[in-house]
């Protein structure tokens, strides 16, 4: 369970479990429980996008069993913010434990629009939070405390509980400059740290970065500069949907340089609707325009805000890079800024866009314009400082990011066996004076494809694989019910294997080993078709192999007449 999980004696009595089931060990599906006697909170509900071997998944979201054999105890789900990666799952999870929800007004705003998907508002209770307002649940109070991340209405809850207060941060960064609203509050921070705080679970996304993390100001001074030097020619900007501050950046640039503003992509335009209609986005009159209505402009007079950042394929600026959007074209007229970092894994889905946009002639800028929404090493020794916990459990990120603030609060004097680094499923116990953790519940991860959630497993995603690597060589043929002798056939059929024009001999001889196992069945009586499918799997999989060093998937299929 890792080389970071404390000691302590074990006391008798009650105590608090911290558990996350998600969050832990990948970027994303971020979801903690915090239990004490006979209640529960969760912490955010979060899902993940799939890697490049999880073929056809669209989503990944937590496992929840261990929820669902507490479901009685579920008092309500706290939500720090409004990221995919915090709320995602939220509709999924709320089918099967529905509880009362409590969220920020954005994040609030944001979750309703996908309950809405989902057909469950009517059926889930709903509160908007203020900031330094507590909700009551039985052992617990949690209070909402303004922090600063790439969205707006991020929040640090403070947990009070029996045993002590918990801090969590969610995702933060330390902005005094923030483009809307209030810089984090220290000073409740500082408050609290004053009067003893527990543990304090920080986010660690950044934990490997030196310094400070920049203010999202920043951005826009370097919109402006972009700006002033391409006059002439027509701007696009991707970025992430959820951004709201950084699109306030962009249409304060646009309005300053006479520019009309499209925006494009559903998801940027369902979140910036919800944001301008909470009041968390401020656009004045007649700068918004309808697609349809560029060609009413010229290009140096429009910027398009656009979805696509991270590469994904059928975003608005993928498609406008691979000649598929219906209604812009990209030319050498064009401006294009990249306003994110890829996310790990992305890279090269954000490289082929760039590539595909540079041979149309356009010019791609794609540094320097973006900051992080993630505290940095000397913001972390900050929180730590100002809130000085017994206790530490760095959280959000992989492995990697879990140890690197271990090895940041190892700097400031931090005692080693007060450091908990969790993986999902470990349960870290809690009382006024100590910690332990050598249980663990069930977590980890469910698929959702389509309209299927848990349907599809690890064997349906290796079978893809297989498919998608070695291809497929389907037998069939038609067997006498009473004997079991081959009436027609075998026949071989193949996808993804081999270009049957050109390998006709190959084939012949596959249909040939066919023949030679199903005659020795026959010969020796065995008329099992379970029995006669694992031979010919078995002995064509070798030959295969010894032929063609591929593994294709083998699929007979036998018909009785």
């Amino acid at each position: 369970m890792g080389e970071y999980l404390g000691t302590g004696k074990k006391k008798h009595g009650s105590r608090l479990r911290i558990i996350p089931l998600g969050g832990q060990e990948l970027i994303g599906m971020n979801i903690t429980v915090f239990e004490y006697e006979d209640s529960i909170i969760v912490v955010d509900c979060g899902l993940a996008f799939p890697d490049d071997a999880m073929l056809g998944i669209d989503l990944v979201i937590p496992d929840i069993t261990y929820l669902k054999e507490n479901v009685e105890k579920v008092a309500a789900f706290i939500i720090t913010h409004g990221h995919e990666d915090h709320i995602g799952a939220l509709p999924y999870v709320l089918k099967e434990v529905n509880a009362p929800i409590f969220a920020t007004r954005l994040t609030m705003g944001l979750i309703e629009h996908r309950l809405q998907e989902h057909d469950l508002m009517d059926t889930t209770t709903r509160k908007v939070m203020k900031f330094g307002e507590a909700i009551e649940c039985k052992h617990f109070s949690v209070e909402f405390i303004k922090t600063n991340h790439s969205i707006v209405d991020a929040a640090a809850l403070a947990i009070h509980t029996p045993v002590g207060v918990i801090v969590h941060t969610g995702d933060f960064k330390v902005d005094y400059t923030p483009v809307y609203g209030d810089a984090i509050d220290l000073q409740r921070l500082a408050e609290l740290g004053r009067k003893g705080v527990l543990a304090l679970m920080c986010d660690s996304t950044n934990a490997g970065l030196p310094g400070f993390t920049q203010s999202e100001r920043t951005v826009g001074r370097t919109f402006d500069q972009i700006f002033e030097e391409h006059k002439d020619t027509r701007i696009l900007i991707a970025t992430f949907a959820s951004n709201v501050d950084r699109v306030q950046q962009i249409i304060n640039t646009a309005e300053k340089y006479n520019r009309k503003v499209v925006i494009e992509g559903r998801s940027m335009v369902n979140t910036i609707e919800i944001a301008t209609k909470l009041n968390c986005l401020q656009i004045a009159d007649n700068i918004l325009i309808d697609i349809d209505q560029l060609k009413d402009y010229p290009d140096e007079r429009t910027v398009i805000i656009t979805t696509g950042s991270q590469g994904e394929s059928m975003a608005a600026l993928s498609r406008m890079a691979g000649n598929a959007h219906r209604r812009i074209s990209i030319g050498p007229n064009d401006t294009i800024i990249f306003s994110s970092h890829p996310v790990p894994g992305n890279e090269k889905a954000v490289t082929n866009v760039i590539n595909d946009l540079l041979r149309k002639g356009a010019d791609v800028i794609f540094q320097d314009v973006h900051v992080s929404g993630h505290a940095c090493q000397e913001e972390i020794k900050l929180i730590y400082t100002v809130l000085t916990p017994r206790f530490a459990i760095p959280i959000h990120g992989e492995y990697k990011h879990l140890i690197a603030q271990t090895k940041v609060l190892r700097q400031i004097g931090f005692e080693k066996e007060n450091i908990f680094v969790l993986q999902s499923g470990d349960v870290l116990e809690l009382t006024t004076e100590e910690a332990w953790c050598d249980e663990k519940v069930t977590a980890g991860t469910v698929f959702v494809d389509g309209l299927g959630v848990g349907d599809v497993g690890n064997t349906v995603l290796r079978d893809r694989r297989i498919l998608s690597e070695d291809g497929i060589i389907i037998v069939t043929a038609v067997m006498d019910e009473m004997d079991g002798r081959v009436l027609i056939g075998p026949d071989i059929v193949t996808r993804g294997f081999v270009y049957v024009r050109e390998s006709d001999a190959l084939l012949d001889e596959i249909r040939d080993v066919v023949r030679e196992i199903m005659q020795d069945c026959e010969e020796k009586s065995i008329s099992d078709w379970n029995r006669i499918n694992v031979r010919i799997r078995e002995k064509l999989s070798e030959f295969v192999w010894v032929k063609t060093k591929r593994r294709p998937m083998i699929l007979p299929i036998f018909m009785n007449l």
